[in-house]
């Protein structure tokens, strides 16, 4: 961005000019040269109302730098006006218009911040933080509207208006919560030189017999001492804890470092720093151990891709081994933090340089088998406008805490707890007979993709009901004493939503014809017609399921006409369904052809009977019935007895 710090020159010429206030103003830039940003911003502040509108260009840089230290310390509507007002004093330094989206963003006026990204990207276009801010704002609009299915709470019982951050779970059942906090019990009585307030310990809460969350209590041990100590992660065995921890020299900040301490018994051992790096000047912080062996932290040394990047060690080769970075995946030229490895590897972190909602958002990292990862958004409700991090997970669960400073107006932060609820996805439906019959005996067996297999027997009403697993594939049978099976397949869906499926099963008699339906013929010809294709696949699939058996393949015709003629029509046309299934690669000696004309007539069905209120349950279809009704009946009796059907012969065809 071509940043020029000019700043220093100009307080030469302020001073030469205005020696009444030039102390005040050389004390805020040695403050915030130092990192005291907290204490620097309250001057910078000071100096800007006394200096004259007539002073643009000084006005400018004051507000540009007092705003800087207002962002360092997440004063975010006050590093917002400090921006603005260097803008509109024309300070010359570019990146003011990008920092003033950024807080912008970070105050969810997204509409407002596009355009502030947009003119910066007017004088850079190809820089790629703007351009994820513009997709981050469009993509936040859209989460609001539709988030997902995560329940987030405000964990009022560990709260203070001290702020806290960084839980980390231990014990067993999970109910141990480790959490860092600058509240006024913390021990000595220094104060940050960054934050104003006092350095960060470790605290501790315990759940009670019941479940439930004690009060908050100050970790009494070597562990905790003067300086900063915070965003800590446990050992799998909770013996190990690894911390930032950051001293200070002269009451300036020193670099940030990787400490651990060994638990004895209830207490925690002063801590020992960990040589991440073997030189001592390179920044290190927020470590997280990983089931995979290494420990994965926090760092800004060269080699990254810009901001505070994520690298890892393994843990056995600390000392020895180089730090590996993560990549381009995982890190931007922002600022990737707080690392989590859950303990099915998926690494989630937060950063402000992928596309976010504003501020800190926290990601999910899963590795590919082709290397790398595929980082997604946990998007809203677990993200806000604001910053969100530190995530730690009650394990498998999709459960736990993380820390976030929405919707406090100091922008301290505080502990959430988040959930998501259970998805129910469940199959039912009916196993009758092809007349839609109750059968008895019925059953429905389900194998899974993962090679899960469960019976299901069908209710004497014949419903059957069975639970599912989301993104499972399925394979269903319905069985049952005397019918042919019927195979099905079910795919359920990943989506986070409560799921039924409808799946029925009509099952084929073995003692009696079936009708097979939908098959046609062109008129007066043996000639199967295009739109039979879908019921010949559903017989040689049914063919297929069953193929220990052997059929009769029948075709029948209405009375019109002569035996001779009907014979042998129907016959031809039973002939060419059986060609058919043959082509479809059923066996020819399962198939024997039937002709049988108009000398068996269809016997009226319960759901014949169902469908057609002048057609009697177990009348025969014959010509002497068929004369007594008026045409239009007569043309649809004369179409139940034009049919294709088949029945079972053996079912030992394999077996032998």
């Amino acid at each position: 961005m071509n940043r020029q710090f000019t700043f220093l020159l100009v307080i030469v010429v302020f001073l030469s000019l205005f020696s009444c206030k030039t102390a005040k103003l050389s004390d805020a830039v040695a403050k915030e040269e130092k990192g005291e940003y907290y204490d620097a911003a309250q001057v910078y502040r000071k100096v800007y109302a006394k200096t004259s509108n007539k002073k643009a260009y000084l006005r400018g840089s004051i507000a540009f730098h007092m705003a800087e230290c207002y962002r360092k310390i997440e004063g975010t509507q006050k590093a917002l006006t400090g921006y603005n007002n260097a803008i509109r004093y024309d300070y010359d330094d570019s990146s003011k218009v990008f920092y003033s989206a950024l807080m912008l963003h970070k105050l969810g006026r997204y509409a407002d911040a596009k355009k502030q990204y947009t003119a910066f990207l007017d004088s850079f276009p190809h820089f790629i933080l703007a351009k994820n801010g513009i997709t981050g704002c469009d993509w936040a609009v859209e989460w609001k509207k539709n988030p997902t299915r995560y329940i987030i709470k405000k964990m009022e019982k560990f709260s203070s208006r001290y702020g806290e951050f960084s839980p980390a779970l231990s014990g067993e059942k999970y109910d141990q919560l480790i959490f860092t906090s600058s509240r006024k019990d913390a021990t000595g009585d220094l104060k940050s030189a960054i934050t104003g307030t006092k350095n960060n310990d470790f605290y501790v809460i315990n759940q009670d017999e019941k479940g439930q969350w004690k009060k908050p209590e100050h970790i009494e041990s070597a562990l905790n001492t003067e300086y900063d100590e915070g965003a800590c992660s446990l050992s799998p065995d909770g013996a190990t804890m690894y911390y930032t921890y950051c001293a200070e020299e002269d009451g300036i900040p020193k670099t940030a470092d990787i400490y651990k301490s060994a638990r004895s018994g209830a207490q925690w051992n002063a801590g020992e720093r960990v040589a991440v790096f073997k030189d001592t000047m390179s920044m290190a912080a927020h470590p997280a151990v990983g089931v995979d062996g290494y420990l994965y932290f926090v760092s800004d040394v060269k080699g990254g891709y810009g901001g505070k990047d994520i690298w890892r060690i393994p843990l056995n080769e600390i000392g020895t081994a180089k730090p590996e970075n993560l990549g381009p995946d995982i890190n931007t030229p922002g600022d990737e933090m707080f690392p989590c490895m859950r303990e099915d590897t998926t690494l989630y972190f937060s950063s402000n340089g992928h596309p976010g909602m504003g501020g800190l958002d926290i990601f999910k990292a899963v590795g590919k088998k082709d290397a790398g990862w595929k980082v997604e958004n946990m998007k809203s409700p677990v993200n806000s406008m604001s910053d969100d991090f530190g995530i730690c997970f009650e394990g498998i669960n999709e459960k736990g805490y993380f820390s976030s400073n929405r919707n406090d107006a100091r922008g301290a932060d505080h502990i959430y707890s988040f959930e998501l609820p259970g998805t129910h996805a469940k199959v039912e439906g009916w196993v009758l007979d092809r007349d839609e019959e109750l059968i008895d005996g019925a059953t429905v067996r389900m194998v899974g993709k993962d090679g899960s297999d469960q019976r299901i027997a069908v209710k004497k009403d014949g419903t059957y009901t069975a639970d599912l697993v989301s993104g499972m594939d399925y394979v269903m049978m319905g069985s049952a004493p005397g019918y042919l099976n019927q195979k099905q397949t079910l795919s359920v869906s990943n989506e986070e939503k409560n799921q039924t499926f409808y799946v029925d099963f009509y099952l084929a008699s073995i003692s009696k014809p079936v009708l097979i339906e939908n098959i046609f013929y062109d008129f007066d010809k043996a000639t199967l017609r295009p739109d039979s294709k879908d019921a010949l696949i559903q017989l040689i699939i049914l063919l297929e399921d069953n193929p220990n058996v052997t059929i009769e393949l029948s075709a029948h015709t209405d009375r019109k006409g002569t035996d001779e003629y009907n014979n042998s029509l129907s016959l031809r046309r039973a002939q060419s369904v059986i060609d058919y299934l043959i082509a479809g690669g059923i066996e020819k000696e399962r198939l024997t052809p039937a002709g049988y004309g108009k000398t068996m007539p269809k016997s009226v069905t319960k759901n014949i009977a169902k469908k057609y209120e002048f057609l009697p349950e177990g009348q025969v279809l014959d010509a002497a019935f068929i004369e007594t009704l008026r045409p239009d009946q007569q043309e649809i009796v004369d179409q139940i007895n034009r049919r294709t059907e088949f029945k079972v012969l053996r079912t030992n065809y394999r077996l032998f």
